[in-house]
């Protein structure tokens, strides 16, 4: 059984057709700059050549149709019709507190993806044309929403409650929802299985890595606590995310530099994060470390900053579940920036423990256990693959 994931940004879309039977990956690809000149498709079929497309696309119609043609493709395609599709699942951002499962999308499912565009402008209103883009290519084809806020949905109300008025929870569901939940909940129970850990008590801190950043602590699997919280700005030091701060700050930054709130959380967002702290050398990790390597002191502090936030993460997760099994580092940080582990692991030696960092040189994408055989705690480098959890979430639905 073959499922196409997709997950569409504003101007892009990046698409999988995953064969269930062996979990294989048949096509890839990635539509950019849709609605923008100089719109391109490249597909990138299993075993076959690199096919690019560049075409004017208008909407994410056109580009859901020009994702299909590319499968069917006699020299291209992987697929001889669309009905050898036999659903496609798709990342959404945000269901509020409505839905917190998976679910085959409805016109009610639609109706909660527009109610929530407030809580993920950028990402619900392009997760929905999507949505109808296949809807308008394929009639009658089950399409799922898997919910980038599930993970968080276990939370208790201890963890999701933010110590303001009552009645702005009441009224307009202000709560930590947490995000990267479909990764988080696809390297904990990966770390779980690879660990060899008990399925139903294990206690799993998964650290993802990357330009934007969270942390979450599950156990048995299920989300205890996460660091993003109403969006994706709180939590973590990210690439250009400021991640925790005085709230105070917007006000006393808003006063002295005659800037609006909607202009302020913009510099939260786009501005600010490793991005802003280094004096803007560069929101790419890589950048950062040659700078920090070439005795660049501004790009030292920025990573030192960015690793012991994590660090402080790590020790409250461990706090809040009164112990921790494993600690996983996943993402395009985590797994490929050999050089921050041990950056972060110098905290963790109250735990018992220990980098193995030879492990952990050779530990770039792919599987390992990278400490040492004494250590009280198993660290782990899980990548990521949300289209493949996506995948799997929308074939139990479907079968």
């Amino acid at each position: 059984m073959n499922i196409l994931v997709l997950n569409c940004g504003s101007s892009s879309l990046k698409y999988q057709l995953i064969n269930m039977d062996d979990e294989s990956v048949l096509a890839k690809g990635l539509v950019e700059r849709i609605g923008i000149e100089g719109s391109v498709l490249t597909h990138k079929p299993t075993g076959k050549d690199k096919f690019v497309v560049e075409k004017p696309m208008n909407d994410h119609k056109v580009a859901v149709q020009l994702v299909l043609d590319a499968l069917v493709d006699p020299v291209h395609g992987v697929i001889k019709n669309a009905d050898e599709i036999a659903a496609v699942g798709h990342r959404v951002l945000h269901a509020g507190e409505k839905y917190k499962d998976s679910v085959i999308v409805t016109e009610d499912v639609k109706n909660v993806v527009r109610e929530c565009f407030d809580l993920g402008p950028l990402h619900n209103p392009a997760n929905l044309i999507g949505i109808e883009a296949v809807e308008a290519a394929m009639p009658g084809k089950t399409n799922v929403a898997v919910w980038d806020t599930a993970f968080g949905g276990t939370m208790e109300p201890k963890a999701y409650l933010y110590a303001i008025p009552r009645e702005y929870y009441e009224k307009y569901h202000v709560r930590r929802y947490g995000f990267h939940g479909t990764s988080h909940s696809f390297v904990s129970k990966e770390t779980i299985k690879f660990a060899n850990l008990d399925k139903d008590t294990a206690k799993v801190i998964v650290c993802h890595l990357g330009n934007g950043a969270s942390i979450s602590a599950s156990i048995g699997g299920k989300c205890v606590d996460t660091s993003m919280g109403l969006t994706p700005l709180e939590g973590l030091i990210m690439g250009t995310r400021s991640g925790d701060l005085d709230p105070a700050i917007l006000e006393f930054l808003c006063n002295h530099e005659n800037l609006t709130i909607t202009e302020m959380v913009n510099i939260l967002n786009k501005k600010s994060g490793v991005l802003g702290m280094s004096g803007g050398i560069s929101s790419d990790f890589r950048d950062l470390n040659d700078a920090m390597n070439n005795g660049n002191e501004i790009a030292k502090q920025t990573l030192e900053a960015y690793a012991y936030r994590v660090a402080k993460y790590i020790g409250s997760y461990v706090a809040a579940m009164n112990g921790v099994d494993a600690i996983t580092f996943t993402a395009g940080v985590g797994e490929n920036a050999t050089w921050l582990r041990p950056m972060v692991c110098q905290y963790l030696g109250y735990l018992g423990v220990k980098l193995d960092e030879e492990a952990s040189a050779k530990a770039v994408g792919k599987e390992m256990v990278i400490s040492t055989a004494d250590s009280k705690v198993k660290l782990c480098v899980i990548p990521t693959n949300e289209e493949l959890a996506i995948a799997r979430e929308t074939l139990a639905l479907v079968k």
